[in-house]
């Protein structure tokens, strides 16, 4: 059962807990460091190679630079691999060039494992940012996901299943918060369930033969709530690889939950464009992006 209750903060920790507990200042991180989620080794991790240990590249601002929100970022790959490039580094300059810190979630992945491991990950990058926002400098109350085509379906995934912390936990990131303040989702694997899935990345999230409850579970378009945050949605017409009816149903299922959204479909473009800098139309839906962040009171 998924925990409904959420408001973000309600488990922050105090700055001297965290500066203790991971060794940074009040200066913030230096930009493009990369920290261990675990660093003492992930929970139900098979082994103690790199595809084991999941991590953040943090993509932060110069410092003096003031900072408010934040977006974890998490790239796509049909859940098997991760396009690091132009859906994860990429992606966190543009952030920072709208004065938005971002942190790369490199995520485990299928076959090695499966479900719910890809979403205790995301969780914990939530978590981990939220615990950080005042040395970090960021409002714990701004902090996003940002996902593509599989990576997509993690981010909603994120913004659907979601818990306030635990106040007990002797792990002061378990204190915080996994619910994201928003959420941004780019041509999204959004169902399992239904005929406008994609096949490859629900077998490499799920196995084979999985549960139909388990399915249900992962299909983010039946379970959206009122506490599902505001999302921002891209999609093109002619996407093949992961057709354009994932993202309706999500926004579909956010308007009969009154739940502010935006969405944008494109007529022509393909899968996997990211910020579509080389395309003359599809490169204006990161400026649509950008409009509805002004909007949402993330961008100064």
């Amino acid at each position: 059962m998924k925990r409904k209750v959420l408001m973000p903060c309600c488990a922050l920790v105090s700055f001297a807990l965290i500066s203790a507990h991971v060794g940074f200042g009040q200066t913030g991180p230096a930009a493009h460091e990369t920290v261990l989620l675990w660093p003492e080794g992930a929970p139900g991790a098979v082994g103690t190679e790199d595809a084991d240990r999941p991590s953040l590249t943090l993509y932060s601002l110069p410092e003096g630079q003031a900072v408010r929100s934040a977006v974890v970022v998490c790239p796509g790959g049909g859940y098997v691999g991760l396009a690091m490039d132009h859906e994860g580094r990429q992606i966190a300059e543009w952030l920072n060039s709208l004065g938005i810190a971002a942190y790369i979630l490199k995520y485990r992945l299928g076959p090695r494992y499966h479900h719910p491991v890809m979403m205790e990950d995301v969780q914990r990058a939530l978590r981990y940012v939220r615990a950080h926002a005042q040395p970090w400098g960021i409002a714990p109350d701004r902090i996003g996901v940002w996902g593509f085509s599989a990576g997509g379906h993690l981010a909603s995934t994120a913004a659907t299943h979601f818990d306030p912390g635990d106040p007990s936990a002797a792990d002061v990131i378990e204190r915080a918060s996994s619910r994201p303040d928003f959420a941004i989702l780019a041509y999204p694997v959004i169902t399992c369930s239904q005929w406008f899935k994609h096949e490859g990345s629900c077998k490499n999230l799920l196995g084979d033969n999985p549960d139909l409850k388990l399915v249900d579970y992962v299909s983010s378009e039946v379970q959206v709530t009122a506490q599902t945050p505001p999302t921002f949605l891209f999609h093109t017409n002619d996407d093949e690889a992961v057709p354009v009816e994932n993202s309706v149903a999500f926004y579909m299922a956010l308007r009969k939950a009154h739940v502010p959204a935006e969405l944008h479909i494109y007529q022509h473009g393909r899968h996997g464009v990211g910020l579509a800098q080389k395309d003359p139309v599809l490169s204006s839906w990161p400026q649509r992006l950008a409009d509805w962040l002004r909007a949402q009171g993330l961008v100064r």
